[in-house]
């Protein structure tokens, strides 16, 4: 048995705010949305470069407030492009960690949080 790739699942609770949130701000695109039917609960994925995250409306899918480490090659032209982007409810500062790391986190609208980090030095 080999293990692969993680996608994780957030929860979400408004399509369009998580669509201002990880599509207008962060930069993800839609890859598909799925609804049973029109009104149900909406479940997507969208993914920027390698990184993959489902979101979902459904309420038995996952808990709203995970965390999730995103790493990057490229943070400090990711937090200036972020800063010129004018997202009233989110401003993002970069940290030296004390286990090795430069992270910057992002708060959606539903307390998931987005840790984006990179290795110091590279």
């Amino acid at each position: 048995m080999t293990l692969k790739d993680t996608t994780p699942i957030l929860r979400i609770f408004d399509e369009v705010k998580a669509l201002e949130f990880y599509v207008d701000f962060l930069g993800f695109k839609i890859d598909w949305k799925h609804r049973f039917e029109v009104g149900l609960p909406v479940y997507m994925q969208v993914s920027k470069d390698n990184c993959i995250i489902h979101l979902s409306e459904h309420h038995g899918d996952c808990s709203p407030g995970a965390a999730l480490r995103i790493e990057t090659d490229s943070l400090d032209s990711f937090q200036k492009e972020l800063s010129g982007k004018e997202y009233k409810y989110s401003r993002q500062g970069i940290q030296d960690m004390p286990w090795g790391t430069r992270d910057m986190s992002a708060i959606d609208p539903f307390g998931n949080r987005l840790i984006f980090t990179d290795v110091m030095g590279t």
